[in-house]
């Protein structure tokens, strides 16, 4: 498959919202939650205002034209959170272009871009049942606090092996 990553475009930030719908974990066999869920605070933080902030940074796939998925970062208080130094990571893509490799890439060039913009490590929180799991501990994110069902997971850049 063809695709591209590249920066977010400031006319595109409102397309966050999608992607932070389509980031919320579902079990197997669970409904999805009503589109409004967004809207909570909770949620919010990832996206308000996006690109306002220094530390808001977004990188998008994008395929025959279309945004298909979106990894982005911000210093917020959010469920990843370790402290007001380290960026908080979020990843999501359209469910048909899951398992092809393309948020793996995604996020090695975010955590290449946070390495170069001077960033020492980077956090995520992941639901204990979620297959993306699998991602970040390849890619050198490491448990660090183990909640009742998710973990809490940061990445020291001097553990990147260039």
């Amino acid at each position: 498959m063809n695709y591209i990553i590249r920066e977010i475009k400031n006319t595109e930030y409102e397309k966050l919202n999608d992607f932070l719908y389509e980031a919320i974990f579902i079990r197997e066999g669970e409904e999805l939650p009503d589109r409004k869920i967004i809207n909570n605070p909770d949620l919010q933080v990832y996206v308000e205002n996006f690109g306002t902030r220094p530390g808001d940074y977004c990188l998008v796939a994008e395929v025959n034209g279309s945004i298909i998925g979106a990894v982005w970062v911000r210093i917020m208080k959010d469920y990843g959170h370790i402290d007001d130094e380290t960026p908080s990571l979020a990843i999501s893509l359209y469910k048909e272009y899951r398992g092809l490799g393309i948020g793996t890439e995604m996020m090695s060039r975010m955590l290449e871009l946070l390495k170069r913009s001077g960033y020492k490590r980077a956090s995520l929180s992941v639901q204990k049942e979620n297959y993306a799991l699998r991602m970040y501990l390849k890619l050198g994110f490491e448990v660090v606090i183990d909640k009742q069902e998710d973990y809490i997971m940061p990445l020291i850049y001097k553990e990147i092996i260039s």
